[in-house]
């Protein structure tokens, strides 16, 4: 017992935390504050404790000797001073590894990590986790002396062990998480301004204003905020010196209908109204979780093609896209299925010289459910004939099937599939390679190297992932290491940090490159190499506000 115990905690679990802080120092894919990795910090030393905790109980189940007197204090010597240097010489590099990640997102240096703070915000989260898992020790404890009095030591402690496991998902199933998703639910219902608090419906609108199928009430905010701005057929005429039209932008609000078929119904039913149909060009878009859809993909497409160009979107989901891709992982995909579905059926209906060319689009998760909704092999008798895909989430299956087809000599992060002309992947410093060259079908991806959203890895809790082993990307630290476990938990703090990187970089995709992919992919007439770089400046102020108002 001695030789695991000191001062209440155990001192080999303790050296393997300390060993996790360490390599949680280490850099990942998006830049940490010192606040951010405090936290991590004691939450994986707290994980190396609980593993070493783990290790210390099969040992005694197995009945393994322990050794004593002197050899304990030499053990924890030879282990625990080689432990130290790691801390040591991590502690001393924090700042220069976040400073690496730093200026390859041309973002300001910092000139310290703050390394007392950090440290003590990391041993508190550490202190807090290990109280509550004593908490959980001594509740486990209550229910297995209790069962002592009905059953044998074994069955009372396999038994107390799952009821104890049952008490505390009961508890924070029905208690705790309940309670968060009925005021996240609350909270973003309110903020998309929904029917009695939803603002005038403003003239000259064509979705959701008079005549429309779509109700304005229910169209919710981002829904609103889409089909009320954008460029103008004045604004395009002013950038490109040729007569265009105003695009028809086509959006159904969650609130319209409660299943996904009656909302992709009354989307195809407004395009239609709308003329969506005679334009040149066609987008079925799905939005994010929020029902957001990105400016600055939308507008640069809208430009190149003069205005003669329809999208037609319909929201799934309130919550923000992680929120909705563990909490309403259906809906996405659901919403997807219907929507292509319903306007690839019209459209083919339609004859091929008098019906728009037809593409596919969605960001994040809207790229992921746009995914799930094309069925390539539905689409073969009569194909789409694109999609431009960005910052594709990890699950999607289609995207790893893709990349794990790519030609050997390219890299997992920066894919090319045989000679490109039928999927292509671009980035902040890559381009799609124009419109020549290519299939039938075209498919762009876009894609930042420094997307955790994109490459963040399961399995990385025991191995490495395959982007690791390869050349670091451009906006990606060459000091990235993996360790079991810690890379794990790394990868899912820079995914909810994915966000808050520069346009460009993480999961942060910017206005100017979306249009290298939609020139390849659409192929816009009478499109140059100038327009495309007068586009980006013209684009250039930022993705959020798109580039139809500077």
């Amino acid at each position: 017992m001695r030789f695991f115990k000191m001062t209440g905690l155990y001192v080999l679990p303790l050296f393997l935390g300390i060993l996790f802080l360490a390599a949680s120092l280490t850099p990942s894919l998006i830049p940490r504050n010192w606040l951010v990795q405090g936290a991590l910090g004691g939450i994986v030393m707290a994980l190396g404790y609980l593993i070493g905790r783990a290790v210390v109980a099969i040992w005694r189940l197995m009945a393994l000797p322990e050794p004593q007197g002197r050899i304990v204090l030499i053990a924890r010597l030879v282990i625990g001073v080689p432990i130290l240097i790691p801390l040591t010489l991590s502690l001393a590099q924090a700042r220069d590894w976040q400073n690496g990640i730093r200026s390859r997102m041309g973002m300001d240096l910092v000139e310290s990590t703050h390394t007392v703070q950090m440290l003590l915000l990391a041993l508190a989260v550490f202190a807090v986790l290990v109280l509550l898992g004593y908490a959980l020790q001594w509740l486990f404890d209550r229910v297995r002396f209790r069962l002592y009095r009905y059953m044998p030591a074994r069955t009372a402690n396999v038994a107390g062990f799952l009821l104890t496991a049952f008490i505390v998902l009961t508890l924070t199933r029905d208690g705790v998480l309940d309670r968060v998703i009925a005021g996240l639910d609350t909270s973003v219902t309110v903020a998309q301004e929904l029917f009695e608090t939803a603002p005038p419906v403003p003239d000259g609108i064509a979705t959701g204003g008079i005549g429309s199928l779509v109700d304005w009430g229910a169209l919710g905010q981002p829904g609103r905020d889409y089909v009320t701005t954008g460029p103008t057929a004045a604004e395009i005429t002013a950038f490109t010196d040729r007569d265009a039209l105003d695009p028809v932008r086509v959006y159904v609000g969650r609130a319209q209908a409660d299943s996904a078929q009656e909302r992709a119904d009354i989307a195809l039913a407004e395009l239609k109204r709308q003329g969506g149909f005679t334009r040149e060009v066609l987008i079925v878009a799905l939005p994010t979780g929020t029902g957001w859809l990105d400016p600055g993909a939308v507008d640069t497409v809208e430009y190149m093609h003069g205005g003669d160009i329809a999208t037609i979107a319909v929201q799934y989901s309130y919550l923000q896209s992680p929120l909705a891709l563990i909490l309403e992982t259906r809906s996405g995909l659901d919403q997807a299925e219907a929507l292509i579905s319903t306007v690839h059926s019209y459209w083919r209906s339609l004859p091929k010289d008098a019906r728009p060319r037809l593409y596919i689009h969605g960001l994040s998760l809207g790229a992921w459910s746009s995914m799930h909704g094309t069925d390539l092999f539905a689409l073969l008798d009569d194909p789409i004939n694109g999609a431009v895909w960005a910052g594709p989430p990890f699950p999607s299956t289609m995207w790893q099937g893709i990349v794990g087809s790519r030609n050997a000599d390219s890299a997992y992060v920066a894919p090319t599939l045989g000679n490109g002309a039928l999927v292509r992947f671009a980035s902040h410093t890559r381009d799609a390679g124009g419109p020549d060259g290519w299939g039938d079908m075209r498919i762009a991806y876009l894609q930042y190297a420094s997307d955790p959203i994109v490459f963040y890895e399961p399995a990385s809790v025991f191995r490495a992932p395959e982007w690791m082993n390869e050349e670091a990307g451009p906006d990606v630290s060459p000091d990235m290491r993996f360790m079991p476990v810690v890379t794990q938990f790394q990868l899912a703090v820079d995914m909810a940090l994915a966000n808050t990187a520069p346009d460009g970089h993480g999961h942060a995709y910017y206005g100017p490159d979306y249009i290298g992919p939609w020139v390849a992919v659409t192929d816009p007439a009478n499109w140059t190499e100038l327009d495309t770089a007068r586009l980006k400046d013209h684009c250039g102020a930022g993705f959020h506000m798109g580039c139809s108002h500077e």
